[in-house]
């Protein structure tokens, strides 16, 4: 069944679809990016890349008003909104990691805001609105994925809520015998809770949906799954090595994860890390984000538009711990986060196999931490 067959089929109640809601609101957001660009350029800001973006934020806004009035139909206009989108998104993305922020105080509340932040949330919305109205869905429809990817969302930060009650937990007996725990303790600790925390979250979850433990897919190895796990290790390593380099062509510098740094000023944390990446980062991670979460994006979404929201989610919940650096450096290392999301969960997609992609997560991450030593 195609994409646009699983978006018709999933969108309700079989009710004709609406052809004005989703090009009204994919209107309103391509103005707000435009908006977003003219701003800057009209107090001065000298970065072509604004010039580019604007471009993208009008041909977005032109094919969303051309699909309201009947002028294109919306296998075009959609496409072409969704297309125009992400370069907006691209260029402002670009503009923000060198530093052009564009910001500006709001009146009354002594705020400051980025406008080319603004535009790239906005766009990366817009690039969904796009996608949405080439597939034919009503406001209903959008309405339902919008809240079932929100609730996701929420599922994936009571992870990390359940991740921090995990380690006060497994804290505490420690505290009891020993006193504070040691750096090298704390580090144990630290990703026991992982398993623990995540592995909580993920089956309570599957309770209060009135799931059971058949829900998680787990099948024995076989040749095509070594197949998948080794060539989908190969593939994230060379998508990490080889957006890195473009990245470091086009002058673009990431942030360090926290965990990073730790290792830096103790490199014995490498004797718990790197076996807890495959034992427990991997596996735990993979077993919500993917199995609970992209699994469960399947009622609503077609495959590839869950793998995408998928990896949406988990990257937002990855804020915090490449929240080292400055914005310019977090946009990007959560940029290529992104990237080797989506790579995950197309090996998830493809294999519907948690372990394929598990594993593939836990060894791209050891052999990450592996180049430290």
């Amino acid at each position: 069944m195609s994409d646009e067959h699983t978006a018709r089929a999933a969108d309700g109640d079989g009710a004709p679809l609406s052809s004005a809601v989703v090009p009204a609101i994919g209107t309103v957001l391509a103005a707000v990016t435009l908006v977003a660009f003219l701003i800057p350029l009209r107090r001065g800001v000298d970065e072509f890349a604004l010039w580019i973006g604007m471009t993208g934020a009008l041909v977005t806004t032109g094919a969303f008003l051309s699909r309201r009035h009947g002028l294109l139909e919306r296998n075009i206009a959609g496409p072409i909104a969704a297309g125009s989108s992400l370069l907006v998104v691209v260029v402002s993305g670009y503009a923000i990691t060198q530093g052009v922020l564009g910001s500006v105080v709001v009146p009354g509340l002594e705020w400051s805001v980025s406008l080319l932040f603004v535009a790239f949330f906005v766009g990366a919305g817009t690039v969904g609105i796009g996608v949405a109205d080439a597939a034919g869905l009503s406001g209903r429809g959008l309405l339902d994925r919008l809240t079932l990817s929100v609730e996701m969302l929420v599922l994936a930060f009571v992870g990390l809520i359940g991740m921090s009650f995990a380690y006060l937990f497994l804290e505490l007996p420690v505290m009891l015998i020993a006193g504070e725990p040691t750096a090298f303790q704390g580090t144990v600790i630290e990703y026991l809770s992982v398993g623990v925390g995540l592995g909580a979250v993920a089956v309570g979850y599957l309770a209060f949906r009135g799931r059971d433990l058949s829900f998680i897919d787990l099948e024995r190895p076989t040749l095509r799954t070594v197949g998948w796990i080794v060539g989908g290790l190969v593939l994230i390593l060379a998508a990490n090595v080889g957006l890195s380099w473009l990245m470091s062509l086009v002058g673009i510098d990431g942030s360090d994860h926290t965990t990073t740094q730790q290792v830096a000023d103790n490199p014995d944390l490498l004797l718990v890390i790197i076996p807890a990446m495959v034992l427990l980062v991997g596996p735990f991670e993979e077993l919500l984000y993917r199995n609970i979460i992209q699994k469960s994006l399947y009622e609503r979404f077609s495959r590839t538009g869950a793998v995408v929201v998928a990896s949406v989610v988990f990257t937002c919940v990855h804020i915090s711990a490449y929240a080292t650096a400055g914005s310019g450096e977090l946009l990007a290392s959560l940029s290529l986060l992104f990237v080797l999301a989506l790579i995950l969960g197309t090996i998830y997609e493809r294999t519907d196999n948690l372990l394929v992609p598990a594993l593939v997560h836990g060894c791209y991450n050891a052999a990450i931490f592996l180049t430290m030593l």
